[in-house]
């Protein structure tokens, strides 16, 4: 599997759907996921950018695992959001049910993030929850990175803020000899 990492807004939706349709691979957005099957004070907590619970956002990815062949390829987006997911899914590595190619992280500064999301106008996107979501990344990014390269998964920083174009053609030469 591919990891796309980085902070709401970052580009990696967009930029993991490119890489899946260009390679042929399933896309799987755990944000996609949460908007479609939330409800309730939940949806609610989420759509202020608060991070839904470690035990709960497994169960979610263990579901959607059993729809994917996940001995093949497939691009992942927006998961792990904290180091207890993190351990969850490198325990998986570990017991072979899973393999990692690579993380691809995506930075972006909070100026960056706050323009991109404001534009795209979706109701969860207000100023209050983006700064939100960004403090809780930065917090939450560093030891996750820190986890998967003390894991031995390689791990590329990629600035998402360049054109869509060019991100897209730095992560294609970072993961080229590593996809099939």
């Amino acid at each position: 599997m591919i990891i796309f990492l980085g902070v709401a807004g970052s580009g990696k939706s967009m930029q993991g759907r490119m890489l899946a349709d260009q390679l042929g691979l399933p896309w799987l957005s755990t944000g996609e996921f949460l908007r479609m099957l939330i409800s309730g004070q939940r949806r609610k907590d989420m759509l202020e950018g608060k991070l839904l619970a470690d035990q709960e956002i497994i169960a979610l990815i263990q579901k959607i695992f059993t729809v994917v062949d996940t001995s093949q390829e497939f691009v992942l987006d927006g998961f792990p959001r904290t180091t207890q997911q993190a351990d969850w899914l490198l325990k998986q590595v570990e017991h072979g049910q899973l393999s990692i190619t690579a993380v691809i992280h995506l930075k972006a500064s909070e100026e960056a993030v706050e323009k991109r999301l404001l534009q795209r106008g979706r109701l969860d996107d207000t100023k209050e929850s983006i700064a939100e979501r960004f403090k809780e990344y930065e917090e939450a990014a560093l030891p996750i990175l820190s986890h998967f390269r003390e894991a031995g998964v390689t791990v590329y920083d990629i600035d998402g803020e360049q054109a869509v174009e060019k991100v897209h053609q730095e992560i294609v030469k970072a993961i080229g000899s590593k996809t099939p």
